[in-house]
Protein backbone atom coordinates (compact mmCIF):
# COMPACT_ATOMS: atom_id res chain seq x y z
CA UNK A 1 0.00 0.00 0.00
CA UNK A 2 0.87 3.38 -0.42
CA UNK A 3 1.27 5.71 2.10
CA UNK A 4 -0.65 9.01 1.31
CA UNK A 5 1.37 11.88 1.98
CA UNK A 6 0.39 15.41 4.41
CA UNK A 7 -1.67 17.49 2.33
CA UNK A 8 0.58 20.01 3.08
CA UNK A 9 3.51 19.27 0.56
CA UNK A 10 1.54 19.47 -1.88
CA UNK A 11 2.30 22.67 -4.18
CA UNK A 12 -1.57 23.32 -5.39
CA UNK A 13 -2.76 22.78 -1.94
CA UNK A 14 -5.52 25.12 -1.40
CA UNK A 15 -6.74 25.70 -4.64
CA UNK A 16 -9.63 24.60 -5.41
CA UNK A 17 -11.17 23.19 -8.72
CA UNK A 18 -14.63 22.76 -9.48
CA UNK A 19 -14.40 19.74 -12.28
CA UNK A 20 -17.74 19.73 -14.71
CA UNK A 21 -16.04 17.88 -17.55
CA UNK A 22 -15.90 13.62 -18.34
CA UNK A 23 -14.73 11.21 -20.74
CA UNK A 24 -10.46 12.02 -21.07
CA UNK A 25 -9.30 15.18 -22.21
CA UNK A 26 -11.07 17.05 -19.46
CA UNK A 27 -10.76 14.54 -16.23
CA UNK A 28 -7.25 14.01 -17.78
CA UNK A 29 -6.66 17.71 -17.04
CA UNK A 30 -8.31 17.53 -13.37
CA UNK A 31 -6.60 14.91 -12.73
CA UNK A 32 -2.62 16.86 -13.25
CA UNK A 33 -4.16 19.61 -11.39
CA UNK A 34 -5.06 17.11 -8.28
CA UNK A 35 -1.97 15.30 -8.60
CA UNK A 36 -0.11 18.55 -7.72
CA UNK A 37 -2.80 18.94 -4.63
CA UNK A 38 -5.66 20.94 -5.61
CA UNK A 39 -8.50 19.25 -4.62
CA UNK A 40 -10.95 18.96 -7.43
CA UNK A 41 -14.59 18.73 -7.16
CA UNK A 42 -15.60 15.70 -9.53
CA UNK A 43 -19.57 16.66 -10.33
CA UNK A 44 -21.21 13.85 -11.93
CA UNK A 45 -24.49 12.67 -13.18
CA UNK A 46 -27.02 11.04 -10.26
CA UNK A 47 -26.76 7.59 -10.71
CA UNK A 48 -25.15 7.22 -13.87
CA UNK A 49 -21.76 9.22 -13.47
CA UNK A 50 -18.76 10.02 -15.90
CA UNK A 51 -19.43 8.36 -19.32
CA UNK A 52 -16.44 6.21 -19.17
CA UNK A 53 -17.56 4.16 -16.06
CA UNK A 54 -19.38 2.04 -18.34
CA UNK A 55 -16.50 1.86 -20.33
CA UNK A 56 -15.10 -1.90 -20.19
CA UNK A 57 -14.18 -4.41 -19.70
CA UNK A 58 -12.12 -4.31 -18.26
CA UNK A 59 -13.22 -3.98 -14.72
CA UNK A 60 -11.53 -4.57 -11.45
CA UNK A 61 -13.32 -7.29 -9.40
CA UNK A 62 -15.76 -4.37 -7.73
CA UNK A 63 -17.17 -3.28 -10.79
CA UNK A 64 -14.96 0.14 -11.43
CA UNK A 65 -14.09 0.36 -15.16
CA UNK A 66 -10.15 0.79 -15.40
CA UNK A 67 -11.01 3.40 -17.85
CA UNK A 68 -11.95 5.71 -15.60
CA UNK A 69 -9.31 4.56 -12.93
CA UNK A 70 -7.11 5.69 -15.63
CA UNK A 71 -8.23 9.33 -15.49
CA UNK A 72 -9.80 9.94 -11.93
CA UNK A 73 -7.14 9.89 -9.29
CA UNK A 74 -7.41 12.71 -6.65
CA UNK A 75 -10.92 14.05 -7.45
CA UNK A 76 -13.84 13.71 -4.87
CA UNK A 77 -17.07 12.77 -6.28
CA UNK A 78 -20.28 14.85 -5.83
CA UNK A 79 -23.46 13.88 -7.82
CA UNK A 80 -25.75 16.74 -8.32
CA UNK A 81 -28.37 17.16 -11.10
CA UNK A 82 -27.46 20.41 -12.52
CA UNK A 83 -31.00 20.19 -14.68
CA UNK A 84 -32.97 20.89 -11.76
CA UNK A 85 -33.40 24.65 -10.36
CA UNK A 86 -31.75 23.31 -7.01
CA UNK A 87 -28.70 21.73 -8.53
CA UNK A 88 -27.68 24.93 -10.20
CA UNK A 89 -28.07 26.37 -7.07
CA UNK A 90 -25.55 24.48 -5.28
CA UNK A 91 -23.45 24.48 -8.33
CA UNK A 92 -23.24 28.22 -8.24
CA UNK A 93 -22.64 28.27 -4.65
CA UNK A 94 -19.52 25.31 -4.90
CA UNK A 95 -18.15 28.45 -7.63
CA UNK A 96 -17.81 30.23 -5.21
CA UNK A 97 -15.62 28.68 -3.54
CA UNK A 98 -13.16 27.06 -5.98
CA UNK A 99 -10.57 28.96 -7.64
CA UNK A 100 -10.91 26.96 -11.22
CA UNK A 101 -13.72 25.80 -12.64
CA UNK A 102 -12.89 23.60 -15.83
CA UNK A 103 -16.14 21.98 -18.23
CA UNK A 104 -16.02 20.15 -21.79
CA UNK A 105 -19.59 20.54 -22.86
CA UNK A 106 -20.36 21.67 -26.64
CA UNK A 107 -19.65 25.51 -26.60
CA UNK A 108 -21.70 27.51 -25.05
CA UNK A 109 -23.27 25.30 -22.67
CA UNK A 110 -22.93 27.07 -19.58
CA UNK A 111 -24.19 30.04 -20.93
CA UNK A 112 -27.59 28.63 -21.81
CA UNK A 113 -27.47 27.83 -18.67
CA UNK A 114 -26.86 31.73 -17.05
CA UNK A 115 -23.22 30.80 -16.46
CA UNK A 116 -21.46 33.07 -19.87
CA UNK A 117 -18.22 34.01 -18.34
CA UNK A 118 -19.36 37.58 -17.70
CA UNK A 119 -22.14 36.06 -14.63
CA UNK A 120 -19.28 33.73 -13.80
CA UNK A 121 -17.20 36.96 -13.03
CA UNK A 122 -19.98 38.40 -11.17
CA UNK A 123 -20.25 35.02 -8.73
CA UNK A 124 -16.42 34.81 -8.36
CA UNK A 125 -14.28 37.78 -9.62
CA UNK A 126 -10.88 36.01 -9.70
CA UNK A 127 -12.06 32.94 -11.61
CA UNK A 128 -9.85 30.82 -13.76
CA UNK A 129 -12.30 29.29 -16.12
CA UNK A 130 -11.44 26.70 -18.91
CA UNK A 131 -13.41 25.25 -21.60
CA UNK A 132 -12.02 22.24 -23.40
CA UNK A 133 -14.27 21.70 -26.60
CA UNK A 134 -13.47 20.08 -29.78
CA UNK A 135 -13.53 23.26 -32.07
CA UNK A 136 -13.10 26.31 -29.72
CA UNK A 137 -15.55 28.93 -29.30
CA UNK A 138 -14.72 30.66 -32.72
CA UNK A 139 -14.72 29.40 -36.73
CA UNK A 140 -17.32 27.62 -38.26
CA UNK A 141 -16.93 23.98 -36.53
CA UNK A 142 -17.60 25.87 -33.37
CA UNK A 143 -20.63 23.99 -32.33
CA UNK A 144 -19.42 20.37 -33.95
CA UNK A 145 -19.25 18.04 -31.42
CA UNK A 146 -15.29 16.80 -30.41
CA UNK A 147 -13.82 13.37 -30.80
CA UNK A 148 -10.08 12.40 -30.77
CA UNK A 149 -10.40 9.85 -33.64
CA UNK A 150 -12.08 12.68 -36.15
CA UNK A 151 -9.44 15.32 -34.43
CA UNK A 152 -6.27 13.17 -35.17
CA UNK A 153 -8.21 12.94 -39.01
CA UNK A 154 -8.62 16.72 -39.65
CA UNK A 155 -5.83 17.80 -37.34
CA UNK A 156 -3.16 15.97 -40.28
CA UNK A 157 -1.93 13.18 -37.87
CA UNK A 158 -3.38 10.60 -39.37
CA UNK A 159 -2.04 11.64 -42.84
CA UNK A 160 1.49 11.10 -41.61
CA UNK A 161 1.06 7.58 -39.44
CA UNK A 162 0.54 4.48 -41.00
CA UNK A 163 2.26 2.33 -43.50
CA UNK A 164 3.75 4.11 -46.91
CA UNK A 165 0.79 2.53 -48.35
CA UNK A 166 -2.62 1.01 -47.51
CA UNK A 167 -4.56 3.21 -45.05
CA UNK A 168 -3.82 6.15 -42.36
CA UNK A 169 -3.50 4.84 -38.96
CA UNK A 170 -5.19 6.63 -35.83
CA UNK A 171 -2.22 6.58 -32.85
CA UNK A 172 -3.05 3.82 -30.57
CA UNK A 173 -4.17 5.79 -27.46
CA UNK A 174 -6.38 9.18 -27.65
CA UNK A 175 -3.32 11.45 -27.99
CA UNK A 176 -5.23 14.72 -29.22
CA UNK A 177 -7.51 13.85 -25.79
CA UNK A 178 -4.86 13.44 -23.90
CA UNK A 179 -2.25 16.95 -25.10
CA UNK A 180 -5.43 18.99 -24.62
CA UNK A 181 -5.79 17.89 -21.12
CA UNK A 182 -2.19 18.75 -20.50
CA UNK A 183 -2.22 21.76 -22.22
CA UNK A 184 -5.32 22.99 -20.55
CA UNK A 185 -3.65 22.18 -17.02
CA UNK A 186 -0.51 23.89 -18.47
CA UNK A 187 -3.20 27.34 -19.23
CA UNK A 188 -4.67 26.98 -15.83
CA UNK A 189 -1.01 26.58 -13.83
CA UNK A 190 -0.36 30.61 -15.85
CA UNK A 191 -3.37 31.67 -15.01
CA UNK A 192 -3.60 30.67 -11.57
CA UNK A 193 0.44 32.07 -11.63
CA UNK A 194 -0.68 35.67 -13.14
CA UNK A 195 -3.52 35.68 -10.45
CA UNK A 196 -1.58 35.53 -8.04
CA UNK A 197 0.36 38.72 -9.38
CA UNK A 198 -2.77 40.52 -10.47
CA UNK A 199 -5.75 39.47 -8.75
CA UNK A 200 -7.73 38.38 -11.86
CA UNK A 201 -9.06 35.34 -13.13
CA UNK A 202 -8.72 34.12 -16.54
CA UNK A 203 -10.73 33.05 -19.79
CA UNK A 204 -8.92 30.08 -21.26
CA UNK A 205 -10.50 28.85 -24.51
CA UNK A 206 -8.58 25.47 -24.80
CA UNK A 207 -9.61 23.44 -28.74
CA UNK A 208 -8.50 19.95 -29.07
CA UNK A 209 -8.02 20.72 -32.93
CA UNK A 210 -5.82 23.44 -32.11
CA UNK A 211 -3.97 20.89 -29.94
CA UNK A 212 -3.64 18.25 -32.52
CA UNK A 213 -2.22 21.14 -34.51
CA UNK A 214 0.31 21.83 -32.37
CA UNK A 215 1.34 18.55 -31.78
CA UNK A 216 2.88 18.35 -35.78
CA UNK A 217 5.41 20.59 -34.29
CA UNK A 218 8.28 19.77 -36.84
CA UNK A 219 6.04 18.08 -39.48
CA UNK A 220 3.99 21.25 -40.14
CA UNK A 221 7.05 23.13 -40.01
CA UNK A 222 8.41 20.83 -42.57
CA UNK A 223 5.01 21.04 -44.63
CA UNK A 224 5.43 25.49 -44.16
CA UNK A 225 9.05 25.95 -45.62
CA UNK A 226 8.80 23.06 -48.41
CA UNK A 227 5.63 23.72 -49.08
CA UNK A 228 5.20 19.88 -50.10
CA UNK A 229 2.53 18.09 -47.84
CA UNK A 230 4.39 15.46 -45.42
CA UNK A 231 3.50 11.88 -46.22
CA UNK A 232 3.73 8.79 -44.25
CA UNK A 233 6.76 6.93 -43.59
CA UNK A 234 5.57 3.93 -41.22
CA UNK A 235 7.62 3.61 -38.60
CA UNK A 236 10.85 5.42 -40.24
CA UNK A 237 11.52 9.43 -39.58
CA UNK A 238 11.04 11.87 -42.42
CA UNK A 239 14.41 13.57 -41.55
CA UNK A 240 16.71 11.39 -40.39
CA UNK A 241 18.11 7.88 -41.77
CA UNK A 242 18.68 4.94 -40.02
CA UNK A 243 15.74 5.88 -37.41
CA UNK A 244 13.08 3.35 -37.46
CA UNK A 245 11.93 -0.08 -36.84
CA UNK A 246 14.40 -3.25 -37.73
CA UNK A 247 13.73 -6.96 -38.38
CA UNK A 248 16.56 -8.63 -36.34
CA UNK A 249 16.44 -12.44 -36.05
CA UNK A 250 13.70 -12.79 -33.30
CA UNK A 251 11.70 -9.58 -34.03
CA UNK A 252 11.18 -6.13 -34.77
CA UNK A 253 13.30 -3.68 -32.36
CA UNK A 254 13.55 -0.13 -32.65
CA UNK A 255 17.17 1.20 -33.50
CA UNK A 256 18.37 4.95 -34.48
CA UNK A 257 21.55 6.92 -35.31
CA UNK A 258 20.63 10.63 -34.89
CA UNK A 259 23.60 12.16 -36.27
CA UNK A 260 26.89 11.44 -38.16
CA UNK A 261 29.22 10.59 -35.43
CA UNK A 262 26.58 8.09 -34.11
CA UNK A 263 26.36 6.76 -37.62
CA UNK A 264 29.72 6.28 -37.99
CA UNK A 265 30.11 4.45 -34.27
CA UNK A 266 27.41 2.18 -35.03
CA UNK A 267 29.44 1.55 -38.54
CA UNK A 268 32.77 0.70 -36.79
CA UNK A 269 30.74 -1.97 -34.64
CA UNK A 270 29.66 -3.84 -36.71
CA UNK A 271 32.96 -3.66 -38.94
CA UNK A 272 30.94 -1.98 -41.93
CA UNK A 273 33.80 1.13 -41.90
CA UNK A 274 32.95 1.60 -45.77
CA UNK A 275 29.29 2.68 -44.81
CA UNK A 276 30.99 5.57 -42.83
CA UNK A 277 32.87 6.65 -46.03
CA UNK A 278 30.41 6.20 -48.57
CA UNK A 279 28.70 8.94 -50.40
CA UNK A 280 25.88 7.68 -50.27
CA UNK A 281 25.52 7.11 -46.60
CA UNK A 282 28.50 9.19 -45.06
CA UNK A 283 25.97 11.97 -44.07
CA UNK A 284 22.35 12.26 -43.01
CA UNK A 285 21.26 14.47 -45.87
CA UNK A 286 23.01 11.17 -48.60
CA UNK A 287 21.38 8.80 -46.22
CA UNK A 288 17.87 10.46 -46.47
CA UNK A 289 18.54 10.60 -50.21
CA UNK A 290 19.67 6.63 -50.27
CA UNK A 291 16.92 5.62 -47.28
CA UNK A 292 15.48 2.52 -49.55
CA UNK A 293 18.77 1.08 -50.18
CA UNK A 294 20.71 1.85 -46.53
CA UNK A 295 17.66 0.12 -45.04
CA UNK A 296 17.84 -3.03 -46.98
CA UNK A 297 21.43 -3.79 -46.18
CA UNK A 298 20.68 -2.94 -42.35
CA UNK A 299 17.60 -5.17 -42.37
CA UNK A 300 19.82 -8.08 -44.13
CA UNK A 301 22.82 -6.96 -41.41
CA UNK A 302 20.14 -7.20 -38.52
CA UNK A 303 18.24 -10.23 -39.52
CA UNK A 304 22.05 -12.02 -38.54
CA UNK A 305 21.36 -12.01 -34.71
CA UNK A 306 18.67 -11.72 -31.98
CA UNK A 307 17.15 -8.54 -30.50
CA UNK A 308 19.15 -8.80 -27.67
CA UNK A 309 22.42 -8.90 -28.78
CA UNK A 310 21.68 -5.52 -31.03
CA UNK A 311 20.30 -3.62 -28.02
CA UNK A 312 23.73 -4.60 -26.23
CA UNK A 313 25.75 -3.95 -28.86
CA UNK A 314 23.86 0.21 -29.16
CA UNK A 315 23.93 0.39 -25.54
CA UNK A 316 27.71 -0.52 -25.29
CA UNK A 317 28.90 2.41 -28.13
CA UNK A 318 25.82 4.68 -27.11
CA UNK A 319 23.13 4.25 -29.64
CA UNK A 320 19.91 4.37 -28.51
CA UNK A 321 18.08 0.45 -29.39
CA UNK A 322 15.11 -0.61 -27.62
CA UNK A 323 12.91 -3.62 -27.79
CA UNK A 324 9.13 -2.88 -28.83
CA UNK A 325 7.64 -4.13 -25.35
CA UNK A 326 4.27 -4.81 -25.18
CA UNK A 327 2.42 -3.05 -22.10
CA UNK A 328 3.13 -5.79 -19.57
CA UNK A 329 6.81 -5.88 -20.77
CA UNK A 330 7.13 -2.31 -20.40
CA UNK A 331 5.53 -1.93 -17.38
CA UNK A 332 7.77 -4.44 -15.94
CA UNK A 333 10.76 -2.98 -17.26
CA UNK A 334 13.46 -1.99 -14.79
CA UNK A 335 13.62 1.57 -15.44
CA UNK A 336 9.81 1.69 -14.99
CA UNK A 337 9.82 -0.16 -12.17
CA UNK A 338 12.86 1.83 -10.28
CA UNK A 339 11.24 5.14 -11.11
CA UNK A 340 7.70 3.66 -9.25
CA UNK A 341 5.67 4.34 -12.74
CA UNK A 342 3.24 1.80 -11.00
CA UNK A 343 1.22 2.42 -7.78
CA UNK A 344 -1.19 -0.01 -5.77
CA UNK A 345 -3.48 2.51 -4.31
CA UNK A 346 -5.97 2.54 -1.14
CA UNK A 347 -9.48 1.84 -2.42
CA UNK A 348 -12.63 1.85 -0.11
CA UNK A 349 -14.58 -0.84 -1.75
CA UNK A 350 -11.55 -2.57 -3.62
CA UNK A 351 -9.40 -3.03 -1.15
CA UNK A 352 -6.42 -1.74 -3.16
CA UNK A 353 -6.40 -0.57 -7.21
CA UNK A 354 -2.82 -0.56 -9.49
CA UNK A 355 -2.81 3.24 -10.74
CA UNK A 356 0.15 4.96 -13.36
CA UNK A 357 2.30 7.34 -10.58
CA UNK A 358 2.21 11.03 -11.91
CA UNK A 359 5.31 11.49 -14.04
CA UNK A 360 5.67 15.30 -12.49
CA UNK A 361 8.49 14.20 -10.56
CA UNK A 362 9.23 17.02 -7.72
CA UNK A 363 10.80 15.78 -5.24
CA UNK A 364 10.99 18.92 -3.14
CA UNK A 365 7.04 18.63 -3.28
CA UNK A 366 5.77 15.31 -4.35
CA UNK A 367 2.98 14.59 -5.97
CA UNK A 368 1.24 11.46 -5.19
CA UNK A 369 -2.22 10.17 -4.73
CA UNK A 370 -4.40 11.65 -1.93
CA UNK A 371 -7.49 10.57 -2.84
CA UNK A 372 -7.88 6.99 -4.92
CA UNK A 373 -10.29 7.41 -8.23
CA UNK A 374 -13.75 7.62 -6.58
CA UNK A 375 -16.77 5.74 -6.74
CA UNK A 376 -20.08 7.98 -8.16
CA UNK A 377 -20.96 10.08 -5.62
CA UNK A 378 -18.60 9.06 -2.80
CA UNK A 379 -18.05 12.39 -1.33
CA UNK A 380 -21.19 13.94 -2.18
CA UNK A 381 -22.40 14.17 2.05
CA UNK A 382 -18.71 15.71 2.59
CA UNK A 383 -18.43 17.79 0.29
CA UNK A 384 -22.12 19.65 0.70
CA UNK A 385 -21.95 19.46 4.45
CA UNK A 386 -18.01 21.30 4.34
CA UNK A 387 -18.46 23.66 1.85
CA UNK A 388 -22.05 24.71 2.00
CA UNK A 389 -22.60 23.67 5.50
CA UNK A 390 -25.73 21.67 4.35
CA UNK A 391 -27.17 19.46 6.96
CA UNK A 392 -27.70 16.19 7.08
CA UNK A 393 -31.54 16.11 6.84
CA UNK A 394 -31.55 18.46 4.02
CA UNK A 395 -28.67 16.38 2.17
CA UNK A 396 -31.33 12.96 2.68
CA UNK A 397 -33.86 15.49 1.37
CA UNK A 398 -31.87 16.33 -1.54
CA UNK A 399 -31.09 12.51 -1.94
CA UNK A 400 -34.97 11.69 -2.40
CA UNK A 401 -35.57 14.19 -4.68
CA UNK A 402 -32.90 12.95 -6.90
CA UNK A 403 -31.04 16.61 -6.49
CA UNK A 404 -28.23 14.65 -5.94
Amino acid sequence: MTNLPDPSEQLLEGVRVIDLTRILAGPYCTMLLGDLGADVIKIEVPERGDDTRQWGPPFTAGGQSAYFLAANRNKRSLTLDLKSDRGMEILKALIQTGDVLIENFRAGTLEKWGLSYEQLQELKPDLVYCTVTGYGYTGPYRDRPGYDFVVQALGGFMSVTGPEDGQPYRAGIAIADLASGIYASNAVLASLFARERTGSGQRIDISLLDCQVALMSYVASNNLVSKEPPRRFGNAHPNIVPYEVFEAEDGYFAFAAGNDLQWARFCKAVDHEAWETDERFSTNPARLKNRTELVGLLNELFATHAIKHWVELCESIGLPASPINTMDAALADPQVIARKLVMEVPHHTEGSVPLLRSPLNIPTAPSEVRYPPPTLGQHTDEILAELLSIDPAEIQSLREAGVV
